[in-house]
């Protein structure tokens, strides 16, 4: 596969993909188009503020009229008293199958609109293109033509004017997530801002938000030469605001000042990342939508993509040794894992000038990497920002000859324009040197994992390593999860823990990352001579899937997702601190009886994590209800065998 897949699409006769000129607008006016479906409406029109969009779904409104346009280093606004020089129509239809994802096949069938506008007197062009799918709706900018090939810019105007009674979660770097209204979104950041941040009151993308009838997510994609967008509250009017700062400048990579970009470059044929809507029916209906991102990003860039290995790791811990590490090897391979990670220090203490091509003296990387294949295992090797500036091409040309599988990248700059180019070409370059990616730190997706599939996993969360509230983790799959792999790094039978070991083995079902970090915090010896039954849960649970269902759901309270491999199905369904009883219908599964290994929680203990794992076994068929008891902060996961014969 080369990771481009087979794709099926029908284009109207008479509207390629070229640009036609067409008919100009009067003020007032506006253009139309309608997802395959006929359930979404994205309208284009023009007034005497310039350019704004709407989106209707099953004729109630998602968003009212809301600004587009551009805004040049000088702080004009391009859009108020544009011109409209021509306009185009395209359909696209059929699927594109991705090298892995949350389903076998991608839909791609859309409308697209794009309005070519003119500026008076400076004579710069610009288009806005529009696309409706039948889950969502999508904008964006290209730039025709301006003096000297490229504009500079400070920002764009891109608004979103949600309806009223809207409700919207929103969190900034990795913080909780808040209720609220459009009006206040901007909830206080965790950690506390550094000296070098965006001040202003922001949320990150993907914010979401419950409109009269439907959910909503805020997303971006396609965010490849451009500064990473968050939103800000502007009276009634949610707005993109383009980063200035990275999304926190501390850490190892260059604690203190970092200078700010207050404008960025945008070239002539350069396309801004797509502001996007995904639309469903409930937060629920989100989670089986958040393929639309992807779809949105360029196509792959590497070509073969067939040697990307998705896959579940485990850490290597300090004290860094031979014999630890081979003790790691022999768990992740009774494990049936596919990955060991050395994190920090294995090369230095990451906060001097330490050379991240040599190992300290206790380890011999060749013969860890050799030892680990001899196992089916690929090792994964952490690398700092720092060494990565000073040494990046020695880097990977020296872990490819050791025949390193992947880099973890730790405290990575995102958000201004040269943090973006600087993850794009560090990405770039790993696939080129067949090298798996993860970034860690505050960073948000946008796709990035279509154009480059080697970037198989991000973290920009709030995830297992700080013990989060159970209600944090049930607000995750409606929220940030759906806008792209989430690395959470699943800490299982800790006693920090806020949750029960069952919610704990759910999260592998109910959250997508396609290189899954299990027991985060554990040792081998942790588990020796002990049965830990339900250790098989882990053992089974893939990371991609050929199809995903959201089955029950509501923002902050619970969420139950079931998605299959093959002819097995994998259910995880976790609750908040209120317990519940949950009843779910089976038709997912289809015909034929299938054996079900169920991991549930059992009596409740005084601490939610004390609560144990109760592990059996049924028959069960599409005809039937699952009933789901789950304690305070539990959570159940089953495993559905393919059906008997």
């Amino acid at each position: 596969m080369n990771g481009r897949g087979p794709a099926r699409r029908g284009v109207l006769a008479g509207a390629g993909a070229a640009l036609l000129a067409g008919p100009t607008w009067a003020k007032g006016e506006g253009h139309e188009i309608i997802s395959p479906d006929g359930r979404l409406r994205l309208r284009l029109s023009l007034g005497a503020q310039g350019p704004a969009w709407s989106v209707t779904r099953a004729g109630k409104p998602v968003l009212a009229a809301s600004p587009l346009g551009l805004v040049t280093a000088d702080g004009q606004r391009l859009g108020p008293g544009a011109h409209v020089a021509g306009t185009s129509r395209r359909r696209e239809g059929g699927d594109w199958v991705p090298p892995y994802g949350i389903r076998k096949r991608y839909d791609q069938a859309c409308s697209e609109l794009t309005i070519e506008f003119v500026q008076p007197v400076s004579g710069l062009r610009f288009a806005v293109v529009a696309r409706a799918y039948d889950h969502g709706c999508a904008v964006r900018y290209v730039l025709r033509a301006a003096p000297g090939g490229a504009l500079k810019l400070k920002g764009e105007a891109t608004g979103f004017v949600l309806p009223p009674r809207t409700v919207v979660y929103a969190s900034r770097d990795e913080g909780e997530y808040y209720r609220t209204a459009p009006a206040d979104v901007g909830p206080a950041p965790h950690p506390d801002l550094t000296a070098s941040s965006d001040k202003e009151v922001l949320a990150d993308l993907p914010v979401t938000a419950l409109v009269p009838g439907a959910a909503v997510l805020i997303a971006e994609s396609d965010r490849l030469d451009y500064p990473r967008a968050m939103l800000s509250a502007q009276g009634g009017t949610l707005v993109t605001h383009m980063m200035r700062y990275p999304g926190r400048a501390d850490g190892y990579s260059g604690p203190g000042e970092t200078p700010p970009e207050e404008s960025f470059d945008f070239a002539v044929g350069q396309a801004s990342p797509w502001r996007v809507l995904l639309v469903a029916d409930n937060e629920a209906g989100l989670v089986e939508r958040a393929d639309l991102i992807t779809t949105l990003a360029s196509p792959n860039r590497l070509g073969d993509v067939s040697w990307i290995k998705p896959g579940r790791a485990v850490r290597v811990r300090k004290p860094y040794s031979m014999a630890g590490t081979m003790d790691v090897i022999a768990f992740a391979a009774a494990r049936k894992l596919d990955y060991i990670e050395f994190d920090a220090h294995w090369y230095g203490d990451g906060t001097d000038p330490s050379d991240a091509t040599r190992a300290i003296p206790a380890l011999d990387m060749p013969a860890i990497v050799a030892a680990a294949r001899e196992k089916g295992l690929g090792v994964i090797l952490y690398v700092d920002r720092v060494p990565v500036m000073r040494q990046r091409d020695a880097i990977l040309s020296t872990y490819k000859a050791w025949g390193v599988a992947g880099i973890k990248f730790g405290f990575v700059w995102e958000g201004r324009q040269s943090d973006v180019r600087f993850i794009t070409d560090l990405v770039r370059a790993c696939g080129e040197h067949h090298l798996l990616v993860n970034l860690h730190d505050n960073l948000r997706p946008a796709g990035l994992e279509r154009t480059y599939p080697n970037y198989v996993a991000l973290e920009g969360v709030r995830g297992n390593e700080q013990f989060p509230t159970a209600r944090h983790n049930v607000t995750l799959p409606f929220t940030r999860a759906v806008a792209g792999p989430i690395d959470y790094t699943i800490c299982y039978a800790h006693g920090r823990n806020q949750t029960t070991n069952a919610h704990q083995l759910a999260m592998a079902a109910v959250y997508y990352n396609p290189l899954t970090f299990l027991y985060w915090y554990d040792a081998p010896e942790k588990y020796a001579g002990k049965p830990w039954p339900e250790l098989a849960w882990f053992d089974a649970c893939p990371t991609t899937w050929d199809e995903t269902r959201a089955l029950a759901g509501k923002i902050g309270e619970y969420a139950v997702v079931a998605r299959r491999s093959g002819d097995r199905w994998f259910l995880g369904a976790m609750t908040n601190e209120a317990p519940r009883v949950l009843k779910i219908p089976l038709a997912f599964l289809g015909k034929g009886t299938r054996r079900a290994r169920v991991f549930a929680d059992g009596d409740a203990g005084a601490k939610a994590n004390q609560t144990p794992v109760i592990v059996s076994e049924s028959r069960l068929d599409g005809s039937g209800i699952l009933t789901l008891d789950l304690k305070p902060s539990g959570g159940q996961a089953v495993l559905f065998e393919a059906p008997e014969v």
